[in-house]
């Protein structure tokens, strides 16, 4: 225990250690007398320096908005950092020095987000709504998106403590994930139900919805192609902007190359390709109300999302044998390593195939 003069006889705890007489010290949770002193005096600098103003102690807020600074400049997942920051680590953590940062913090922060209720987009200045549902799925969901919570803030921490803002990373470097939760249950059409769904839509939803059953393309690839992308002579889609931040030729079958067509005829290079009834371009969330009133009118149950449709095309091509290298191509994935995660199971299998033709019978 840390005890610190504050005036006017008052005194500043803090605890830097446990207190254990059995264990080995690690210099992290358990240390020795030498560690404990090291750690005081360091501590009591750390404090003099805050009292003087010379030097502001490291908080969580500042590491976030270092790292986010980061996210936003570098890579393509500024927005999603940014509302985890501000929707869960902020408010719990915002305040707090990162160097008095514990695993114990940290573990129950994420096992209390696992078990919230999962939030409502709700506008600016409304209270916080929260999805009510007893659906088994939603369990694994919110472990998922702990999990991911959780590795923006160890990432923010990190960057902090490889630019030495911090002395050790022992904290949240020996706090763990849940295990096997990033596996979700993959929801795809059936033909039958890719036809209706495609009835039950308005002319400019169906053209989009048409697309991505045909390319396996995400919603935001799709609202970001010109009519320049497509090239019919060579039956491919352009997709400049994606994900991974590496553009992609999308191939196209001779009938979807014959829809595109209709599509682009007689409209400037210039102009985006997949547009609404009124030539506005389709926008983020956007794609949400269409498709759910689409599902409702072609009964589709359970209603879908609109990355089921990209499932959809994946699934059916690997289900027809598609190769998962070609499939992993198409969709834009680095490695078959997420394209064999989700599909593999569809794929026709040699040793399947070998043994239905081959193995005894005993009917």
């Amino acid at each position: 225990m840390l005890r610190l003069y504050a005036g006017e006889q008052t005194y500043q705890t803090e605890t830097l250690a446990t207190a254990d007489d059995f264990s080995d010290a690690d210099g992290v949770a358990i240390l020795d007398w030498k560690q404990a002193q090291t750690l005081a005096r360091r501590r009591m600098v750390d404090y003099a320096h805050s009292e003087a103003g010379l030097a502001k102690p490291l908080t969580v807020a500042d590491a976030m908005a270092d790292y986010l600074v980061y996210l936003e400049s570098k890579t393509k997942s500024g927005r999603e950092g940014r509302y985890a920051a501000e929707a869960f680590i902020l408010p719990a953590f915002g305040k707090v020095e990162v160097a008095k940062l514990t695993k114990e913090q940290i573990d129950r922060w994420h096992a209390e987000m696992a078990k919230a209720p999962a939030r409502i987009r709700t506008k600016n200045g409304r209270r916080q709504r929260f999805k009510t549902t007893t659906d088994p799925e939603n369990d694994r969901r919110r472990k998922s998106t702990a999990n991911r919570i959780l590795t923006t803030f160890k990432a923010a921490l990190n960057m902090a403590w490889r630019d030495g803002k911090v002395p050790t990373d022992a904290a949240w470097r020996r706090v763990t994930p849940f295990e096997s939760v990033d596996q979700a249950r993959i929801r795809y059409l059936s033909m039958d139900e890719a036809k209706r769904l495609l009835e039950a839509c308005s002319p400019s939803f169906k053209r989009l919805v048409r697309v991505a059953l045909e390319t396996g393309a995400r919603y935001g690839e799709l609202i970001a192609l010109r009519v320049e992308d497509f090239n019919a002579d060579a039956g491919t889609l352009h997709i400049r902007d994606s994900k991974s931040g590496k553009p992609r030729h999308v191939v196209l079958t001779p009938e979807a190359v014959t829809f595109v067509v209709k599509v682009a005829k007689g409209r400037s290079p210039s102009s985006m390709l997949l547009v609404k009834e009124n030539g506005e371009p389709w926008q983020r969330d956007h794609q949400a109300d269409p498709l759910k009133n689409a599902c409702a009118t072609a009964k589709i149950d359970p209603p879908i999302n609109f990355h089921a449709l990209r499932h959809t095309w994946a699934s059916h091509a690997v289900m027809r044998g598609v190769a998962l290298q070609i499939v992993a191509r198409q969709l834009g994935h680095t490695t078959t390593r997420v394209t064999e995660q989700h599909y593999a199971h569809l794929a026709p299998s040699f040793v399947a195939d070998a043994i239905r033709a081959n193995a005894p019978r005993f009917s």
